[in-house]
């Protein structure tokens, strides 16, 4: 995951600072030289990790910081305000139009992902609402207009293309469809180049020239590091951009250009890719970022998707049963259904204070959860609901309909035993409903390992 070593480096900081108590100036001016080696080992822009850790220092001396003691709690507050400041403050978020279609011209280099997170962003105001359509304005590269086609069905999202024509007529006629048929977000995917030049620009420029663009969004891969700021600057000093998507932001990137991609251009991160899958884009939020990056998480986040994705009338079902000791195996496969939903498993466990740490070494396979669905659903109706006639014979028949082991059938059924004991002896105590009702996975079945 992207901060991995930075996140590291910090949390060492802070805990050499917290063995102190009460700092001096050298102790702060130590901490931040190496903050500021954490932040250019990040692929930190050396000019922003120079004057991040200056300001830093400045307000720790000035706020009188080392005569206080809770001086290294005081030294975190301040980086982590320092640090949101840095990606923007606050979140920043699509400028809408006064009459339909709001138009979203993506750009970016070749190869970004532009065409992909074009389907990303149409699937993310299809949930808030909306009814988004999609315009295949790349008319160069092969099968671009194809792959648009099929991840617009896969979101749901309607294509409009009319072949190779140019760009701003193929864009001018969309808007006038949208129109038509009631699309008030219009979102038009752009050729790319392998770097950036006059013909890429001239194109964007007679797209905008010809329909009225409310947001420009430059889509960015954050795996080439700070190449990514300067890609950013060059298309923003040409084109004044709106927005940054930053894609790949779950992969083993430093993560640099989230920090500095703001400071060097002015313009905010919108959101941020999370994942290959269509659904796996995030609002950006600079205070979030900021605590995750001093690992302590991102509670509202959580929040969010499980407001999102799961559903409440089932959870409260679900509840329900385990408090009446009724909670059976089709009951467990329907909370790994809302699970994932939420996306990779651990990317949502890291969302909690501390755990981001304790999972960095941890492989948790998402497939594990198939394995265990696989082997519910090669159970019979009957022996869903109840799991003690399984027995042995039952037990390999189970095991081959899903293609495992006759001991990872047993794992599953005594992990099952196990919970319906642990709720059993819940029962009675002031505080089982309000841990019950809390519940999103059942069990320790997201630590089974197949």
């Amino acid at each position: 995951m992207a901060f991995d070593n930075l996140t590291d480096k910090l949390s060492g900081v802070f805990k050499r600072l917290r063995s102190k108590g009460k700092l001096s100036e050298s102790d702060v001016k130590s901490a931040m030289r190496e903050v500021r080696l954490a932040l250019l080992e990040a692929d930190v822009n050396y000019k922003v990790a120079k004057d991040f850790t200056n300001t830093v220092t400045e307000k720790c001396i000035g706020a009188n910081v080392m005569e206080s003691l809770t001086a290294p709690q005081m030294v975190v507050k301040i980086v982590k305000e320092e640090l949101t400041a840095l990606m923007g403050s606050e979140q920043a978020r699509l400028k809408t139009s006064s009459k339909i279609p709001t138009i979203i011209m993506m750009c970016g280099l070749q190869g970004s992902g532009k065409t992909t997170h074009s389907a990303k962003l149409a699937k993310f105001l299809k949930s808030q609402g909306h009814r988004p359509m999609l315009a295949a304005c790349d008319i160069y590269r092969p099968a671009a207009i194809e792959q648009l086609k099929v991840v617009g069905a896969q979101v749901g999202a309607p294509v409009f293309e009319m072949g190779t024509e140019k760009p701003e007529i193929i864009a001018k006629k969309a808007v006038a469809y949208a129109a038509d048929y009631g699309h008030d977000f219009l979102i038009l995917d752009t050729a790319g180049r392998l770097h950036v030049d006059t013909e890429l620009m001239d194109e964007l420029k007679r797209i905008t020239e010809t329909v009225e663009v409310n947001n420009i969004l430059l889509v960015v891969d954050s795996m080439v590091g700070q190449d990514a700021v300067n890609i950013a600057k060059a298309f923003n000093d040409i084109l004044e951009i709106d927005g940054i998507i930053l894609t790949k932001l779950d992969g083993d990137t430093r993560g640099g250009a989230a920090l500095s991609v703001r400071a060097v251009t002015g313009k905010p991160i919108m959101f941020t890719g999370v994942g290959e899958k269509l659904d796996e884009l995030d609002e950006f939020h600079p205070d979030r970022m900021a605590s995750r990056i001093l690992g302590m998480g991102d509670v509202l986040s959580l929040i969010e998707k499980v407001e999102t994705e799961i559903d409440e009338k089932k959870a409260e079902e679900t509840a329900r049963k385990l408090q009446e000791n009724k909670f059976d195996m089709n009951d467990l496969l329907d909370q790994f259904g809302q699970i994932k939903k939420m996306g990779p498993l651990k990317n949502v466990l890291s969302m909690i204070p501390g755990m981001d740490k304790q999972l960095r070494d941890v492989d948790i396979d998402d497939r594990q959860m198939l394995r265990v669905e696989a082997i519910i659903t090669s159970m019979t109706k009957k022996e869903r609901a109840k799991p003690d006639i399984i027995n042995a014979s039952r037990r390999k028949r189970i095991a081959a309909g899903a293609g495992v082991k006759v001991e990872d059938v047993n794992r599953l059924l005594r992990q099952y035993e196990q919970m319906k004991k642990m709720f059993k002896q819940l029962n009675g105590k002031g505080n089982k409903r309000r841990f019950m009702k809390g519940m999103n996975l059942p069990g320790d079945f997201g630590g089974f390992n197949m």
